[in-house]
């Protein structure tokens, strides 16, 4: 459905070449959910902001690599065709909802344009077809609140609007970025629930980039890990969670809380995540990586098979990384 072959964004901003996308490659099939898991600053919104082509350009530049959509390269593509599949067949949750809609146009008319834009339908349809959506996301008498504004819905939801619009015109390929941050628990089960019946009906590809690993583990079939503008490990859900092979998903996983156990502490990553515009020599993680060798503070390790379907850029052996963490994980044994 879509593959990315050694994308780069940089940013050129006058003194200096900012790499936030560097080298990262990835495909996926009709009907698959990647999940794109990093901290903040790793790549990950501008790496979904180039697929989408919508990062201004300049500062904005691509030095190489190639978007490819139904055969068609979006890295060269002209603005037409751009337009005519944004929204349609590519279409994307954007992160900040209290920025993303027009706040002097009505929410039912942001939608109705969407509509009107890729489907060969009525205003009236497109006003029956928007308010449907707007329920489907959890909005209680849609049809009334198609005719008020942006300000005059609260932060969660102006997400589920959001998540409406992108979900009205049943897209191809669904670039969801961190689409459940401003829900609570309860809708956010219903929006997950609302993705996976839009997969299941139009074998929908969806890219789900969050912080939520729980939502994660939930809805992926594979995940990618980023870090520093790179993909530092793909595998599937069990693989990153279960056997990370990459210090820096380990580091992740342990983050989570755990509901087993006695005195289980939260181990944070140490320090924090490196300049994009001056990356240290060798492996990138390696100024915090805990299992960290002399070695790789000369290599930059690519992403390679490490085991069946599982990639990961380290340059310790699978045994090695095993080992570390099975002695940081149980100290007492």
């Amino acid at each position: 459905m879509l593959t990315v072959n050694n994308l780069k964004t940089y940013i050129d901003t006058g003194s200096s070449i900012v790499k936030p996308v560097d080298g990262v490659s990835f495909s996926i099939e009709k009907g698959q959910t990647l999940g794109v898991v990093g901290e903040s600053g790793s790549g990950k919104s501008m790496m979904a902001l180039s697929l989408m082509q919508l990062n201004p350009t300049p500062p904005v530049f691509y030095p190489g690599g190639e978007i490819l959509f139904n055969d068609k390269n979006l890295l060269t593509a002209k603005n037409k065709y751009l337009r005519s599949i944004r929204g349609g067949d590519v279409s994307m949750i954007f992160q900040d909802p209290m920025t993303s809609l027009n706040p002097i146009k009505k929410v039912g008319k942001q939608i109705r344009e969407m509509v009107l834009a890729h489907k060969k339908i009525t205003k009236h349809e497109a006003d029956k077809l928007s308010a449907k959506v707007l329920g489907d996301v959890g909005i209680s008498n849609p049809e009334h609140r198609m005719n008020q504004y942006p300000h005059e819905f609260s932060g969660g939801m102006r997400q589920r609007v959001m998540i409406a619009m992108a979900v009205s015109c049943e897209p191809q390929v669904l670039i969801a970025d961190e689409p459940t941050t401003a829900l609570d628990v309860t809708i956010q089960a219903q929006i997950l629930e609302l993705l996976k019946d839009l997969q299941d009906k139009n074998g929908t590809s969806i890219i789900m980039i969050t912080h939520d690993l729980g939502v994660v583990a939930q809805i992926a079939d594979e995940v990618m890990v980023m870090y520093s503008g790179r993909v530092v490990e793909r595998g599937s859900a069990n693989d990153i969670f279960y056997d990370p092979l990459m210090p820096y998903s380990w580091g992740l996983m342990q983050s989570i809380p755990k509901l087993e156990g006695k005195n289980n502490k939260l181990t944070p990553i140490e320090g924090q995540p490196p300049d994009l515009a001056n990356t240290p020599k060798g492996c990138n993680f390696s100024p915090r990586c805990p299992f960290v060798k002399d070695e790789c503070l000369k290599v930059d390790p690519s992403l390679k098979e490490k085991k069946d379907n599982h990639f990961a850029a380290c340059i310790l052996s699978v045994e090695e990384v095993e080992e570390k963490r099975n002695i940081r994980e149980n100290p007492n044994k």
